[in-house]
């Protein structure tokens, strides 16, 4: 019985443990950066940032790709958020995002985090709350 107790025990620690791996996975957060490095400054506009920095949900860094939309007119963080919900990302840092980029992210169901610093703190941050 009691046998039986231990291994069900473990069975469940077992499968908590790939769920949360599992989860892990599937986070894809996009920091808004001057530079193309983990170390590089947050940029303090989302939307106008130079570079995003993609980072997986364990905050390792996988690459910096260029804003496409760093100097476009009205509506830039709207294509922002397209752009990098087509990445796969499901959440993003930036120093501060404005209310229409805002209620993009919002009906991407992408969740985002107000940060100044650097890109690799921001990481932290934004997985510390989750």
């Amino acid at each position: 019985m009691k046998k039986m107790a231990v291994v069900s025990m473990l069975m469940v620690l077992a499968m908590s443990v790939l769920v949360y791996a599992a989860s892990a996975d599937k986070v894809k957060i996009a920091v808004a950066s001057d530079g193309k490095t983990a170390s590089s400054t947050i940029s303090g506009v989302a939307a106008r940032s130079a570079y995003y920095l993609i980072f997986d949900g364990k905050g390792n860094f996988i690459e910096a790709v260029v804003n496409p939309y760093k100097s476009a007119g009205g509506g830039a963080g709207s294509l922002v958020v397209n752009f990098l919900a087509a990445k796969g990302v499901t959440g993003i840092v930036a120093g501060k995002f404005g209310d229409k980029m805002i209620g993009a992210m919002k009906g991407a169901g992408i969740d985002y985090v107000e940060f100044s610093g650097i890109s690799d703190d921001g990481v932290k941050k934004y997985l510390q709350r989750k």
